[in-house]
């Protein structure tokens, strides 16, 4: 049971204070006082705090002051900061080559994505045969400044109609267009308000996508919790649409996705209540009127269709197997009793495709991809042999086609594209970035350490070889460790640019995520979350004790699910690192749920309103709820934006109020506030370098370097 007290009064001013900067540098920073309100909060007859509730109002003018205000205290440091025009010059110069995505034919057309260099978005290209190749899509002529993104593409069978959705200034919600493909004309009136959303055609004739009512209040903040699949028919309006599910009490779920089969046969519906677990339905629209039919009325798995031969299903589940298997079962009597497995399930977590005709294994060896084809029987063709130890994806073409593309990357190889025939298994490479950087000269190993209760966590530590293991290495410590989701390694350029100066980056993996199943997800769930703070913090004292690096030359680093992770460990223990950098982060625990569609993540985390054990469980461990005073906190800069509707600013913007009237000592305590950006999908180039200048910078500032460290007089190169 919960009640809110609040107690209205006058405005006050904002009115700024001076603190020296660290390190005996000129910077003073100006921070702004942040008024506070009486807001009180009951759970379980216990009374909490939220004297920054008011800065939730993402539309009030006092909002949109208080941004102003610590944006410019923000910037009036970092432009201070001697070697971050440096920083910036270099991300732009290694930033500034060609990015080329791998091809795909729809109808007549090959199309591919492109980007020169420092394009703010990649640019679709097509040809039809051997002819010249031509420009279909520029989302940069979106926006003069870059901040309306594409979303997703999806053409008609045959390829001559386009629908794509747009996001403007990084909102989760979208609009759709539809173009005809051959002319590259809009043919309709744009869709709106839609969010998390699929498009998914059926034949010819129009598309599924999914959306939310559009809510009461604020469109960035305001509660939604009732996604709904619609069917938009050609030559229609929106407002004739055809809702297909969602729109009564009993199909009420936060997430619903509508697709369907390659061969137009079935419509696939999967709800789900939180971002793990999903009940199954299929549609024949062979049949009209057909009903739906019910695979799982569940939600204790993750099952999903790959593919159909027929009525033949093919699914891949981790009901009754954490780690995944493929099985396949007849439409006509689908339920779990009659699945037969296909690839069966291994110790190493399993994430399948399909393309030409083939299903393709992608299975986890310590977050190191290894690639097993099959033939849809279950026989076994053939082992892939990559290119080296990293992370592959792709494999996956249409049923009829036998040249397929994959990526390959790892921390210090920038992703290539390898063209690979899906009958022979041979591949060669496609397209290899030119970059000016050398990846010879780098090293990526990955060892395993010890966490609090025993377990053993992998970790990748990449740096420049050579590396001298004095203790002084600036090092991020990058975590996740939630929802599922692995970090498998992959090239950055602004990881190279760390590295160029001579940084480490540690990339522990994490239970919560999910490099080794549902099990080890589990393990850094609800009340075992603190499982996973633990892990970070003994990633950061095995870098401390093997003379990687030390406290003072520490930055730890993660955003979203990530910006917990560094918000949780930074007020646990404080010492550990000299720099936290939490971006986007989920740092108020007891009211993650009721913005916008937070309450979907209440499988990884629960909410303050389960009972009393989960509230007293969140609030041991929410950052914003356990700064405390007199303690001197890491040098801290909050990053956000102010269009995010995904991990709502106000997270931000409570956690560096709270953290500014609290920090002892001299360390400074900044949040950078992006606008017009949102959670980060779409973010123009132009603003991440910015942005990534600005958080190395303020980190080698803050570890005590007055130039940056390559030019310092004991720099190897």
């Amino acid at each position: 049971m919960k009640k809110i007290i609040i107690s209205l009064f006058s405005l006050f001013i904002l009115m700024a204070c001076k603190q020296e900067n660290p390190k005996s540098n000129n910077i003073t920073v100006n921070y702004p006082q942040t008024k506070t309100v009486d807001t009180v909060d009951t759970y379980f007859d216990v009374e909490v705090k939220d004297p920054y509730r008011w800065l939730e109002d993402d539309r009030s003018e006092d909002t949109e002051a208080w941004v102003k205000a610590q944006n410019k205290a923000t910037f009036g440091y970092l432009d201070n900061i001697p070697f971050r025009t440096e920083l910036k010059e270099r991300l732009s110069s290694l930033w500034n080559y060609e990015k080329v995505g791998a091809p795909f034919i729809e109808g007549d057309y090959t199309y591919f994505s492109k980007n020169d260099g420092l394009q703010n978005q990649n640019v679709y290209y097509r040809k039809k045969g051997d002819g010249e190749a031509e420009i279909f899509l520029d989302p940069n002529t979106f926006s003069k400044d870059g901040t309306i993104s594409l979303g997703g593409m999806s053409f008609s069978k045959d390829g001559k109609t386009l629908a794509y959705s747009i996001s403007e200034g990084g909102s989760d919600w979208r609009k759709i267009l539809i173009m005809n493909a051959e002319t590259k004309e809009i043919i309709e009136d744009t869709l709106i308000d839609v969010k998390f959303t699929q498009l998914s055609w059926y034949k010819n004739e129009g598309f599924y996508y999914s959306s939310y009512d559009k809510p009461k209040g604020s469109e960035l903040s305001a509660k939604t919790d009732q996604h709904k699949v619609y069917y938009h028919k050609l030559g229609t309006s929106q407002k004739e649409d055809a809702l297909i599910f969602g729109g009564t009490p009993k199909e009420k779920h936060r997430y619903i996705y509508g697709t369907v089969t390659e061969d137009d046969k079935y419509l696939v519906i999967t709800p789900r209540i939180s971002t793990s677990g999903n009940k199954l339905y299929i549609k024949d629209l062979s049949i009209p009127n057909s009903p739906l039919i019910t695979i799982l009325d569940h939600t204790d798995s993750d099952t999903n269709i790959i593919d159909n031969e027929g009525s033949k299903l093919f699914l891949v589940t981790n009901l009754n197997a954490p780690n995944k298997k493929v099985v396949s079962v007849d439409a006509s009597n689908p339920t779990p009793e009659n699945w037969v497995d296909v690839i069966p399930e291994t110790k190493e977590v399993l994430t399948p495709s399909t393309g030409g005709g083939y299903l393709f294994a992608h299975y986890m060896v310590d977050a190191i991809s290894k690639v097993k084809q099959y033939n849809y029987d279950g026989t076994f063709v053939r082992d892939i042999q990559l290119p080296g130890l990293g992370t592959a994806s792709g494999f996956g073409c249409k049923k009829e086609e036998k040249t397929d593309y994959f990526y390959f990357t790892n921390y210090n190889t920038p992703s290539s594209i390898f063209q690979f025939n899906v009958d022979s298994g041979k591949y060669e490479l496609y397209w290899k970035p030119s970059i000016e950087f050398n990846s010879a000269d780098y090293e990526s190993n990955q060892v395993f350490y010890t966490s609090k209760d025993g377990t053993k966590v992998p970790m990748m530590i990449t740096h420049k070889k050579g590396l001298e293991l004095n203790g002084k290495n600036p090092t991020i410590l990058y975590g996740y460790g939630g929802f599922n989701i692995s970090l498998t390694p992959s090239f950055g350029i602004t990881n190279a640019v760390w590295m160029e100066q001579g940084g480490i980056l540690a990339v522990p993996n994490l239970r919560g995520g999910g490099e080794y199943g549902k099990a080890w997800h589990d393990a850094g769930t609800k009340k075992q979350k603190q499982n996973v703070f633990d892990d970070f913090i003994a990633a950061g004292e095995y870098l401390i004790e093997n003379n990687y690096t030390s406290s003072d030359y520490l930055a730890i680093r993660g955003g979203s699910n990530g910006g917990l992770l560094v918000g949780a460990v930074m007020t646990q223990r404080p010492d550990l690192a000299k720099v936290a950098l939490p971006a986007v982060g989920v740092l108020d625990m007891l009211r993650y749920h009721t913005f916008t569609a937070g309450a979907g993540w209440a499988y990884d985390y629960g909410t303050a309103e389960d009972n009393k054990e989960m509230f007293e469980y969140l609030k041991g461990y929410s950052p914003l709820h356990n700064i405390k005073p007199d303690v001197q906190y890491p040098a801290t800069l909050v990053t956000t934006g102010d269009h995010d509707d995904r991990v709502v600013p106000a997270h931000s913007f409570k956690f560096a109020a709270e953290l500014q009237s609290k920090q002892a000592g001299n360390n400074p305590t900044l949040i950078r506030i992006e606008t017009d950006a949102g959670h980060g999908a779409g973010t123009p180039v132009s603003k991440i370098i910015e942005q990534y200048a600005d958080i190395f910078g303020f980190t080698l500032y803050n570890m005590g370097y007055e130039v940056l460290p390559s030019k310092t007089e004991n720099f190897k190169d």
